[in-house]
């Protein structure tokens, strides 16, 4: 079964409380996780670029939204219980608790009608503002940013001077802790591309083991018969580890072949190879940084 969405979410989560017992977020999420027949895949699966499991995410604002319209309340840290209009909602037999029907209520129309005045003509469309939480939105407007990034590298790398190129792949590559210097790295990848390999770089910075470098500024998928090559080229430097890198991408049988060999083949295409330029900083600036902040809970524990 999918992951719902946070609003789904809410009258479950009432039933569970009807009890009038205190309950502790842990507790319920294992409760809905079963009811919801998660999978362990489902229930880990994780917000793209933030430290949070998305169905944890999705019931804390399931709970936050009920809270603002006192259906629930805080007995301490992370313990909450039913109120008393929220055992007179289910007492209602409602199909469903939602956002519409929360508006109901005087107290929760404010912080509702406050959330929607801070939102902006670039917002996702009102339904999916509906179905996803706070903190989901951010993260798809923050991979929407990034996907346009992406396509911006590409043109740049795909329009650029072959050497160029090759100092983007050197500076990623130390950046990412391989090759030891720049300086080292620069001379070993700006090879003569003898045999397939356009240089080596060493693997740590004490040079304990190599890897043979193939970049390549293409256009065109790069298909198996290229990798072929490539792979003939790493045995006859009896070499075990390689890493192909083009501003295309690869075809399926190219990446079958280099799952069934016995030598390690990375393949890097051009979308990944920008992924890890906005990752380590090569080509980009920072444009604007945001800080997030939560309540302190421990700072309120003495009121």
């Amino acid at each position: 079964m999918a992951i719902p969405d946070f609003q789904s979410i809410m009258l479950p989560l009432l039933r569970l409380c009807s009890d009038g017992q205190e309950h502790t977020n842990g507790e319920v999420i294992e409760v809905l996780a079963r009811e919801y027949r998660l999978t362990p895949d489902e229930l880990n699966k994780m917000l793209p670029k933030a430290s949070q499991r998305v169905f944890y995410n999705r019931v804390a604002w399931a709970r936050a939204h009920m809270k603002m319209a006192l259906l629930l309340e805080n007995v301490r840290r992370g313990v909450f219980r039913i109120t008393e209009r929220g055992k007179a909602v289910l007492g209602e037999l409602p199909k469903e608790i939602n956002i519409a029907f929360l508006r109901k209520f005087p107290e929760y129309r404010p912080v509702r009608e406050l959330q929607q005045n801070n939102q902006t003509s670039d917002d996702l469309h009102p339904k999916e503002q509906e179905i996803k939480t706070p903190a989901e939105r951010l993260e798809d407007a923050y991979m929407s940013l990034r996907e346009n990034l992406v396509d911006e590298l590409l043109i740049q790398l795909k329009s650029s001077h072959p050497s160029f190129f090759e100092k983007v792949v050197v500076d990623v590559l130390v950046k990412m802790g391989y090759g030891g210097s720049i300086k080292d790295a620069g001379e070993a990848v700006g090879g003569s591309g003898d045999e397939g390999i356009d240089g080596i770089i060493k693997e740590d910075r004490l040079g304990l083991d190599i890897i043979y470098i193939q970049a390549k500024r293409w256009d065109n998928t790069v298909s198996r018969p290229d990798i072929q090559k490539f792979a003939g080229a790493l045995q006859g430097k009896r070499a075990r580890k390689g890493v192909f890198i083009t501003t295309s991408d690869f075809s399926k049988s190219a990446h079958e072949f280099v799952s069934a060999i016995e030598s390690k083949i990375i393949l890097i295409d051009g979308r990944q190879l920008a992924g890890f330029m906005i990752d380590f900083g090569v080509g980009v600036a920072t444009d604007a940084v945001y800080e997030l902040k939560r309540l302190d809970s421990d700072y309120f524990e003495e009121n």
